[in-house]
């Protein structure tokens, strides 16, 4: 994937969970629909959410904290 002629490198190996990223972008639908369908295909499980920050739009992509508590009803 391209973003204004630059190759976007997500290092997925490198996205512990708990963390997130940004990226600058204008056509966000399609950097999220993308973003998604790769983790999707490596099976690792993100949020993706349309953001401005310091009055630059983009995307945030989030790695949540899968772990389930023992006192849940999932566990």
């Amino acid at each position: 994937m391209k973003i204004l002629g630059m190759p976007l490198l997500i290092e997925w190996d490198k996205l512990k969970p708990g963390t997130s990223f940004f990226i600058p972008c204008t056509d966000r639908r399609e950097i999220e629909r993308w973003v998604l369908a790769e983790a999707d295909r490596i099976q690792v499980p993100v949020i993706t959410k349309q953001v401005v920050e310091n009055n630059i739009y983009g995307l945030r992509v989030w790695r949540p904290d899968v772990t389930v508590p023992s006192h849940s009803s999932l566990g």
